[in-house]
C-alpha cells in the first residue's frame, strides 16, 4: 500500500506542473500579449469603421428621401397656389385674386 516514491518527490512534481498565474504568463510571453492586444485594438477599430460606413450610407439614403419629399411638397404647394389663383381669377371683382397674389408674393 505504500508508494515507492518518497512523498517529497511527488510534491515537487506537482509544483513543476502547477500552471503559472496570468501575470507570470504575461511576463513570460510579453511579446505575444502585446501582439494580441494590438490585433484586438485593430479589430475593434475596423468594426467601428465599418459601422460608421453603414451609418453614413443610411444617412445618405435618408437625405435623398427627404429631398424627394421636399420636391413633392413644393410641387403640391405650387399646384394649390395655381388652383387658388385660377379660382380667384374667375371672380368678377378681382379683389380676391389680388389679395392672393399679395399673400403668395407673386408679382404677376
Amino acid at each position: 500500500m505504500a508508494s515507492s516514491a518518497p512523498p517529497e518527490s511527488s510534491s515537487t512534481a506537482q509544483n513543476a506542473r502547477k500552471p503559472l498565474g496570468f501575470m507570470k504568463n504575461a511576463v513570460k510571453y510579453k511579446h505575444n500579449f502585446i501582439q494580441f492586444f494590438a490585433m484586438t485594438g485593430i479589430l475593434l477599430l475596423s468594426v467601428r469603421s465599418l459601422g460608421q460606413k453603414y451609418r453614413i450610407h443610411d444617412l445618405q439614403e435618408d437625405t435623398a428621401a427627404l429631398k424627394q419629399e421636399q420636391q413633392s411638397l413644393n410641387d403640391r404647394m405650387s399646384n394649390i397656389k395655381r388652383g387658388l389663383l385660377h379660382e380667384a381669377s374667375l371672380e368678377p371683382s378681382g379683389r380676391f385674386a389680388s389679395r392672393l397674389r399679395l399673400l403668395f408674393g407673386d408679382d404677376n
